[in-house]
């Protein structure tokens, strides 16, 4: 594997990586957003360990890897078994003598308002999203630190940035993923060749939402606008190739946050009056736990056949987002001056 180096000889935070030869290890790769990552890294010519639940689903994209010209092996895991993920790590080192990137990805979601989802389910998410991300890097990052370089990617979400409601799992593993990264990042300062790169996705068009638990009692979609799975994935190759700190994926996503910014108040009154609109479609749904407790038994994908956003759909969506802010702003106002004139 080769790097470039600053003057003083020594590779900088955001110094070049080659990755063909690397060794990475991706979690939740049998479908979605580490399914296409796993591609990517293979047409990089990567050498892929590719952990997921679901075996049959994870051989498959093993052997996708493969075709491409990759070495890619399948390791069955749990990420909320940290025996297993460490068990994980240690093949990968033992196999190939080093550990050049480690890839969180795993990821499941429970719809459904705060106090319909079981607990039970609530700790299930948490335990995969956060625990998962909590297991690969401290398996990731103690090796790391022993060979003097490697790279840490936590894919969290543009929803670890703000709230959102019917999502509250969901939502509270991904704002402890970004700032869990944010410590690591704080607590690994001098150490100029290890990386801890967050990744904050749009809404995208994975089976994860045909997957989730539910128990909202209603049909569940994406939040429009869609981003194409594969934009994730070319940013975490491209982290992977070169760290950045904190990466964006779709406009929309960044145009929310920002306007969380502004006003947390007017944020909060349109999320609730316009997010559940947006993630619900017509017709009931029954209970149920999704993939949660144990991998989906329909064949996994990259994409979950939503569609995605083309860029005027992306510059409608910043346009549109923008007016619901203003409209939300001025109601808000209004009401603020409506109590102030009746005391």
């Amino acid at each position: 594997m080769r790097a470039s180096l600053s003057r003083n000889g020594r590779q900088p935070y955001r110094g070049f990586m080659e990755l063909h030869g690397a060794v990475v290890v991706l979690t939740g790769a049998s479908s979605g957003i580490g399914r296409a990552a796993a591609l990517r890294l293979a047409d990089e010519g990567a050498v892929l360990f590719l952990a997921a639940r679901g075996e049959p689903a994870l051989e498959e994209a093993a052997r996708r890897c493969r075709e491409r010209g990759a070495r890619a092996v399948a390791v069955a895991t749990d990420v909320g078994d940290e025996p297993a993920v460490e068990a994980l790590a240690a093949r990968a080192l033992r196999e190939e003598g080093r550990l050049d990137v480690w890839i969180n990805c795993a990821a499941v979601a429970a719809f459904g308002r705060f106090t319909d989802v079981p607990s039970a389910a609530f700790r299930r998410v948490i335990e995969t999203n956060l625990f998962g991300v909590v297991h690969g890097s401290r398996a990731a990052l103690s090796r790391f630190v022993e060979q003097g370089h490697g790279t840490l990617i936590n894919v969290a979400s543009v929803l670890g940035k703000e709230g959102i409601p019917n999502l509250s799992a969901y939502v509270a593993s991904k704002e402890a993923i970004v700032g869990l990264s944010a410590c690591l990042r704080e607590e690994l300062q001098g150490l100029e060749r290890v990386n801890v790169c967050t990744i904050l996705p749009s809404s995208v068009d994975t089976p994860i939402w045909q997957h989730a638990a539910n128990y909202s009692g209603r049909r569940v979609r994406p939040l429009s606008p869609v981003y194409d799975a594969d934009q994730v994935a070319r940013a975490i190759v491209g982290c992977a190739k070169k760290p950045r700190r904190v990466v964006f994926v779709g406009l929309a996503g960044s145009l929310v946050t920002a306007l969380h910014k502004v006003s947390a108040r007017w944020y909060e009154l349109l999320a609730a009056a316009v997010a559940p609109r947006l993630m619900f479609r017509s017709g009931q749904a029954q209970a149920s736990d999704g993939n949660l407790f144990r991998p989906s038994g329909s064949p996994t994908t990259v994409r979950g056949g939503w569609g995605s956003a083309g860029p005027w759909l992306d510059r409608a969506a910043k346009v549109g987002l923008a007016a619901g802010g203003l409209a939300a702003a001025g109601g808000a106002w209004r009401r603020s001056r409506r109590r102030r004139e009746s005391r």
